[in-house]
């Protein structure tokens, strides 16, 4: 028998969003993670909110939000807000019931905009990495470094003379404006939409594109991130995040350092044996001497240092793919940072329930 078209609503509903996720999805074994270390950041919160007034988003929900953003690569906050509305396994891990009203996207990058003062970001990663059950997974010995390029959210007409003597574009909506013949450098000219972007060429024979640098350190027995630094764009900038998140990280212990040709700079390799940290860095011999000799080369611990030093562009990959900052959707050096920093701890909660089950 041929069952009816029917389409008419219930008046009542006695299902919650969790009773409608499948017992075997990823996200159930993520969200007892994210909770512990949003318990840890409560006094944080309390700190950055005051105790009186109108409230606001509650910032676990928001932190919740925005990590669904990265894992299913949502290209802006009105499209998440969308998908809250309608999507019962966004509602469950946010902590919306079946007919809580979704946030106006303007109030709701308004709140995201207010845990910059704390930088909550960096203090959720933290909070990850000492849960009790990820705090095994790490090493503390071994680690890696790299930098990578994230495009600003500024395009290149935006890039004018700081002394405002520019031509002006050609009128109308996004007019062009002609460049030939003009030589332009971050110490001259600056752009009107960013100006913490810095004009910066990846190679020789690529071209120059406005972009910010970031900076992960992996620990090197599971490849999970263990920090991050975000940067302007120059020519020192890696080795110099690099340095100081290995001081932070290592605390004076004997570690080491794994790393690419960048960073065999005599005085960076100079600085790390300063920090007690033994640089396992690839040498660079092309027309020039080496920092790095058989001292250091002739241990098969640089042997494996080089090769797992290479899982760090997996996080790379997933955090410029899948988390969407190939070209960032956000302006000035310390938004940019804090998505940066949240979207790599995101990339260890996508791996974390692997590993977790591996071990056990």
């Amino acid at each position: 028998m041929r069952g009816p078209d029917e389409q008419t609503g219930a008046l009542f509903s006695y299902l919650s969003p969790e009773a409608l996720v499948p017992e075997d999805h990823p996200l159930r074994l993520i969200r007892p993670l994210v909770n512990a270390a949003l318990a840890q950041l409560s006094p944080e919160f309390d700190r950055i909110y005051a105790l009186t007034g109108r409230e606001s988003i509650a910032p676990e929900k928001l932190l919740r939000a925005l990590l669904l953003q990265a894992f299913f690569s949502i290209r802006s906050e009105r499209q998440l807000m969308e998908q809250l509305t309608y999507n019962m396994l966004f509602r469950w891990f946010v902590g919306l019931s079946m007919d809580a009203p979704v946030w106006d996207v303007t109030v709701f990058t308004k709140n995201r905009d207010r845990l910059l003062d704390g930088d909550i970001a960096r203090g959720f990663l933290g909070a990850i990495l000492v849960d009790p059950s990820i705090k095994q997974l790490l090493s503390g010995e071994h680690f890696s470094v790299d930098g990578t390029l994230i495009e600003a959210w500024a395009s290149m007409k935006s890039f004018q003379p700081k002394d405002g003597s520019g031509a002006p574009p050609i009128s109308g909506r996004n007019g062009e404006r002609d460049f030939h013949g003009e030589r332009r450098s971050n110490e001259t000219h600056a752009s009107t939409t960013d100006p913490d972007a810095r004009l910066y060429r990846k190679s020789p024979g690529q071209g120059a594109k406005l972009c910010y640098m970031g900076h992960l350190l992996m620990e090197n027995r599971n490849g999970l991130i263990v920090d991050t630094e975000t940067t302007r764009a120059t020519g020192w900038a890696e080795r110099a995040a690099a340095e100081a998140m290995i001081e932070d990280t290592a605390g004076g212990d004997r570690v080491t350092l794994g790393a690419d040709k960048a960073y065999d700079t005599a005085e960076h390799v100079s600085n790390l044996r300063k920090l007690a940290v033994t640089p396992h860095v690839a040498q660079n011999t092309t027309n020039r001497r080496s920092a790095i000799d058989r001292r250091t080369t002739r241990h098969p611990s640089y042997a494996v240092s080089q090769r797992i030093r290479k899982r760090i562009e997996e996080a790379f990959g997933w955090i410029k793919t899948t988390g969407g900052l190939r070209k960032t959707r956000h302006r000035g050096l310390d938004r940019v940072g804090w998505m940066f920093t949240l979207t790599a701890a995101a990339y260890n909660l996508i791996r974390v329930p692997k590993l977790i089950a591996v071990m056990s």
